[in-house]
This record gives structure tokens, C-alpha cells and sequence, in this order.
């Protein structure tokens, strides 16, 4: 099921903890100034930090703080400079699994990111070495409640250009884009005043998998739990098909 992980993913994140929230928003932060340093401080001609101030709003992130990442980065003599790193490797039970970072650091986050597959019984491989089992996708994804209309979500979202939409029980529904269609979406449900729990362009697996070893879920549970506690991992994507327990 396309997004299954996902959509648990956004519930444990939004479900944070306050001690937590603070790393959330650093984490959110990143990519505010990378956006800005990728194509200038005004997003409405910069789609990338359009998006990204959305998805920081999403996660209740105080507009006070977003204003200063923004100014942050665009300012004059500001040396701190992030880059985009993807990480490749499988998991415990041979779950796929792609992990994106902001880092200042290339060598110390290859290093943590090792030491994580290491710890939970994966192995961080090659640059390729799984990319080819994910295709990117535009992903916007409702939280659903008592007055949402399914069947009104599934029009208006196939009359913007979206290419699919599954609904996720009673608690989400998600909509798949391409790449290349994926703004003109996002924009044309907004202004039909669609609010999204989370947004973007996406690595999502072509197949799933669901290993039934104990031992291998809680590991890869952990693995993930770990990787998204470090400070420079923006997200990971995976092929493990969890349930939601």
C-alpha cells in the first residue's frame, strides 16, 4: 500500500513530544535555508521554499522562527552551508532503505549513518545499490475527519492532475502525483482550501515487503527511530510495510 509507512511515519512525528519538537523544527529549519540558498527568499517565485514554509506550518513550527531561517540564510556573511546527501543500504530482513541529509559534514554523518546500520543489524551500501527499487512521486497526504468527503477529494484531486489517491482507513488520505505535475496539484487544492498534514516530492518503493521475524521489525523499527533522531537526517524512506501498531 503506497505511503502505509508513510502516513505512520507523519503520526509519530506530529505525536512528538515537546523535548522533541525543538529538534523537529531545527530539522525543518534546514530546509528553509537550503531552500533559500537554492533559489532566494521569496517564495513566491522559489516553489522549493513555498513548500517548504507549508510543511514547516504543518508541524506548527511559530512563524517567528521561520522568518528568522529565512532571513538567516539569505543574509549577508552567513557561512553556514548545508548540502543534500543520500545514504543507501538494507536494513534487517533485506528492507530497502534510502536515507536524505542535510549535513554541514559529509564525513561525520556517512560515519553515524554507518554506525546505525551497523547497530541494528543493516548494512549501509553503495551509492545505487537499492535507488532503483524507489521511484519519486509528489505525495499530499489529509488527515482525515468526520466532515471529510472522499469522493469529492478523489474528484478534485484527479481534476488537478493527480495520478492516483488511496485512502488510508479513517485517518488519511493520500494523494500520488509525478514529479512533474506534482506543484500543479498542490496549488490547485489549495486554493480549493485542502489543508495537507504533509507535502512534497518523494522517494516511494516500487514493491513492499513484510518481513514476519520479530526480531527483524523491532530492529528495523529502531533503525528508523535512530536514523530520525540524528540531526542532520532529513528523512528516510524504506519498503518495510508496516502495520500501524
Amino acid at each position: 500500500m503506497a505511503g502505509h509507512s508513510k502516513w505512520s511515519n507523519i503520526k509519530r512525528r506530529k505525536g512528538a513530544a515537546d523535548d522533541k519538537r525543538g529538534k523537529i523544527f531545527s530539522k525543518l529549519g534546514r530546509e528553509l535555508q537550503v531552500a533559500v540558498k537554492t533559489g532566494g527568499p521569496d517564495p513566491n517565485i522559489n516553489a522549493a521554499l513555498r513548500d517548504a514554509i507549508d510543511r514547516a506550518k504543518s508541524f506548527n513550527m511559530p512563524n517567528d522562527s521561520i522568518n528568522r531561517s529565512i532571513e538567516r540564510a539569505a543574509g549577508i556573511g552567513n557561512e553556514e552551508h548545508f548540502e543534500e546527501v543520500y545514504y543507501e543500504g538494507y536494513g534487517p530482513g533485506g528492507v530497502a532503505v534510502m536515507v536524505r541529509a542535510l549535513t554541514d559534514n559529509r564525513h561525520r554523518t556517512a560515519g553515524d549513518v554507518r554506525h546505525l546500520f551497523d547497530r541494528y543489524g543493516g548494512n549501509l551500501g553503495t551509492d545505487g545499490c537499492v535507488a532503483f527499487q524507489f521511484e519519486q512521486k509528489g505525495l499530499l497526504i489529509i488527515e482525515r475527519d468526520e466532515d471529510t468527503d472522499d469522493d469529492r477529494v478523489f474528484m478534485d484531486a484527479v481534476d488537478a492532475g493527480a495520478e492516483d489517491v488511496v485512502v488510508h482507513g479513517s485517518e488519511a488520505i493520500e494523494i500520488i502525483t509525478s514529479p512533474v505535475s506534482y506543484h500543479q496539484v498542490f496549488d490547485a487544492l489549495k486554493k480549493n482550501h485542502y489543508v495537507f498534514a504533509e507535502h512534497g516530492i518523494e522517494y516511494v518503493p516500487i514493491s513492499w515487503i513484510s518481513p514476519d521475524e520479530e526480531s527483524i521489525q523491532v530492529n528495523m523499527t529502531k533503525l528508523i527511530d535512530a536514523l530520525e533522531e540524528n540531526d542532520d537526517v532529513q528523512d528516510v524512506y524504506h519498503n518495510w510495510e508496516q502495520n500501524d501498531e
